[in-house]
């Protein structure tokens, strides 16, 4: 209980840190709405094409505009040495891991919402006849995003060229949890349901979150000290 307590601690301070300042919820947003609006114009979108593609397009715009809120998890900590305070203290890293983690997601998701409209409208496609399958979906990838971004924010905050290297490392850890996502949101986009054919991209990503949030936690305290 004092475990979880500690994590929801962190994780209100960072987003009280982060809603007063707005500085990477705004960057984020910005960065993913013109992304998605430059592809609009450069790929002369069809039905046919959307068809295809709209799970990959969404997921990596996504991805690369969460990049800016998961630099920012440790780094916002530097100033006054307040990340080597937090190290100090009684609080364990796991639980400092699961609060940043937990604000990263909530803030990840919000990106994940107020673009998803955008998309729709840039790109003329109905995403409400699979939205509850499509919100679980977002819900699964963006925990594993989250995970493997907070860890990587971690072990990159005292590198010089860290806003570099986050993604360098990030994405190639992500292959499995992207694809999963951009099969399952093409599918869901199309107004198809998930049948058995599908349900194995959904297992990958269950899986995928279960396997990396037991790693992240056993493995963060040897990360926060390196």
């Amino acid at each position: 209980m004092n475990f979880l307590r500690q994590s929801l601690s962190v994780a209100a301070k960072d987003l009280r840190s982060e809603f007063r300042t707005k500085e990477s919820i705004n960057a984020a947003v910005s960065f993913a709405v013109v992304i998605l609006l430059l592809f609009s114009f450069a790929m002369d979108p069809t039905s046919e094409m959307i068809a295809e593609m709209s799970g990959g397009l969404l997921w990596l715009v996504y991805s690369f505009a969460g990049a800016l809120i998961l630099n920012r998890s440790f780094a916002r900590e530097l100033p006054n040495d307040c990340l080597d305070a937090l190290v100090a203290s009684p609080l364990s890293g796991a639980a400092l891991f699961l609060g940043k983690s937990l604000a990263n997601y909530l803030l990840l998701f919000l990106l994940e919402l107020l673009c998803l409209p955008v998309f729709a409208v840039f790109y003329n496609v109905t995403i409400s006849r699979r939205l509850g399958w499509m919100m679980a979906v977002f819900a699964l990838a963006t925990w594993g995003l989250t995970v493997i971004g907070t860890v990587f924010s971690a072990l990159t905050v005292n590198l010089r060229l860290r806003e570099l290297m986050l993604p360098m490392l990030v994405y190639p850890m992500l292959i499995p949890a992207l694809m999963a996502a951009m099969q399952l949101t093409t599918i869901l986009i199309a107004g198809q349901p998930i049948t058995g054919d599908d349900e194995i991209w959904l297992r990958l990503l269950i899986g995928f979150d279960i396997i990396f949030t037991s790693l992240a936690l056993a493995l963060i305290e040897t990360v926060l000290i390196t």
